[in-house]
């Protein structure tokens, strides 16, 4: 730990009745996250649990409870890793749980107040279990704001740490269990990336695999910046291994996670290596389904392009976030292209891999959006065509620029325009569903369907939903589906047999 990590630490050692959180406690400073390094993040394979404490779980168990985005679920992995590494195993309820976690969203309010609120019930269980620890990380951990109300208002959360520091845990946890310490370490600065932390993936069919961390696009309205911090590339030779490994477990889908996956690379010194060149080399590896998420059309360039009409296993999907269809609320945005680059960027991924479901993210009511700005909005989703969306109202999060806009669109306009997007991007799904009937397609079935458990549910190399009849025993397999009808969220299907499809 450098000496400036040094200074964000607090591991106290009074009695918790008497402490004065804020002698000590320097908090994560948005201004201090603001501030980006130029040198390549340094690289660290030499984390090791200490042999003293590996065993510091041993009959205890764990509970985490996760929040948000892909990229939480797989932070998780690690974290629950560790966790076994300690000796504890899982708790099948909050209850019989003796370690509680929470990794957190910071994205949205109301993700923030879900946190909240669950922290307030846990209350109950810390009265009635003062051996219980309980761990706040995560994105909210890394706002200033959230870290001075714990310590305010929830003085019996135990652990705060943030998202830079999870290969920490293990000394966190043990500070907790034997000083009966309360543990708040939370870093503005960032850098390294550490190889080789114990990982529970959850899941023997699909598998999340980290190729960067943080984001410099700095969207107006955007917090993950300051809480995930600057682009850090993973070594291409360490994605390669990987992934390597999970399709020698058998893994028949890998989906690459970083909150700008186009900017892969960009921060190497060494070496001229690109997200094109990256899908290039993934796509030699023997395992069916490749995936990513999430992509910024300003650096998808034409080399990624390029890979992606391989196909092979580089699906026929892409999530392509467009947040809004005006140039001058894209400018106030901070999105770094216009209306006219996303729609040309369009052309020519339907021109290199025809068929391509394309989906999207929408905001509608940013400051000073005006209706006819929103008609934009609407003009773009029917010109894409998308198969699908996440569309959210704005919501202004503490810190950003655009928190301090003036937030001149009613509720009602807001909620308004919501349903009449929803309704414009409902209308495109049922359009990408439609032109599948009568189709087969290749299905990696993933389990049971969530409404009958006598139907198989899985998902095309299109991200499409299906559900057929089939036998438990398929689960797990890539199967052929003749598509025979095709709803709004959903196709249905019957299994055919290899020999049909000749």
């Amino acid at each position: 730990m450098n000496e400036q990590q040094k200074e964000l630490s607090l591991q106290a050692n009074q009695p918790k009745a008497e402490k004065d959180y804020s002698r000590y406690f320097q908090r994560p400073s948005i201004n201090s996250a603001r501030k980006r390094s130029r040198e390549q993040a340094h690289v660290h394979r030499d984390f090791v649990i200490e042999q003293s404490i590996k065993n510091i779980g041993k009959g205890k168990k764990y509970l985490i409870q996760t929040y948000g985005c892909q990229m939480n679920e797989h932070d998780s992995e690690a974290i629950i890793g560790i966790a076994e590494e300690l000796g504890y195993s899982k708790a099948e309820s909050q209850e019989e749980a003796d370690l509680i976690i929470l990794n957190t969203c910071a994205i949205r309010e109301n993700a923030e107040n879900r946190v909240f609120g669950e922290l307030g019930r846990l209350k109950r269980l810390k009265r009635t279990n003062p051996d219980l620890i309980l761990g706040v990380c995560g994105c909210m951990s890394q706002e200033e704001k959230v870290v001075n109300q714990i310590m305010e208002k929830y003085q019996y959360v135990d652990l705060v740490f943030g998202t830079h520091n999870i290969y920490r845990l293990p000394e966190y946890i043990h500070n907790a269990l034997m000083g009966k310490e309360r543990v708040i370490e939370v870093w503005s600065q960032e850098g390294e990336i550490i190889e080789n932390m114990p990982r529970t993936r959850q899941g023997s069919i699909k598998a999340w695999v980290n190729i960067m961390y943080g984001c410099d696009e700095f969207c107006t309205y955007c917090i993950v910046p300051y809480t995930r911090g600057k682009e850090r590339s993973r070594l291409p030779e360490d994605i390669i291994a990987e992934i390597q490994h999970l399709a020698a477990e058998g893994y028949q889908e890998v989906t690459l996670l970083g909150q700008n996956v186009n900017a892969y690379g960009k921060d190497f010194k060494d070496r001229e290596y690109t997200f094109g060149d990256l899908l290039n080399d993934l796509n030699k590896i023997d395992v069916p389904r490749i995936r990513f998420t999430t992509s910024h059309p300003r650096d998808f360039d034409e080399k990624t392009i390029a890979a992606l009409a391989k196909r092979g296993n580089l699906v026929e999907h892409i999530h392509l976030p467009v947040q809004s269809g005006n140039n001058e609320v894209l400018k106030r945005m901070n999105r770094k292209y216009t209306r006219e680059m996303y729609l040309q960027l369009v052309r020519d991924l339907k021109a290199a891999i025809p068929g391509v479901s394309i989906t999207t993210d929408i905001i509608v009511g940013f400051p000073g959006e005006t209706e006819e700005q929103f008609q934009d909005t609407l003009s773009l989703v029917e010109e894409v065509g998308y198969e699908g969306a996440f569309t959210f109202i704005f919501s202004p999060r503490e810190g950003t620029p655009a928190a301090r806009m003036e937030d001149n669109v009613s509720e009602a306009d807001k909620k308004d325009r919501l349903n009449r997007l929803n309704e414009a991007i409902n209308r495109g799904f049922r359009a990408g569903n439609k032109r599948f009937e009568g189709q087969i397609v290749d299905v990696l079935v993933e389990g049971t369907s969530k409404n009958d458990d006598t139907m198989l549910a899985g998902y095309t190399r299109h991200n499409k939903l299906v559900n057929f009849k089939g036998d438990a025993s398929k689960i797990g397999q890539i199967v052929n589906v003749k598509i025979t009808e095709a709803k709004t969220w959903h196709l249905a299907g019957e299994m055919v047999n290899d020999d049909t499809t000749n």
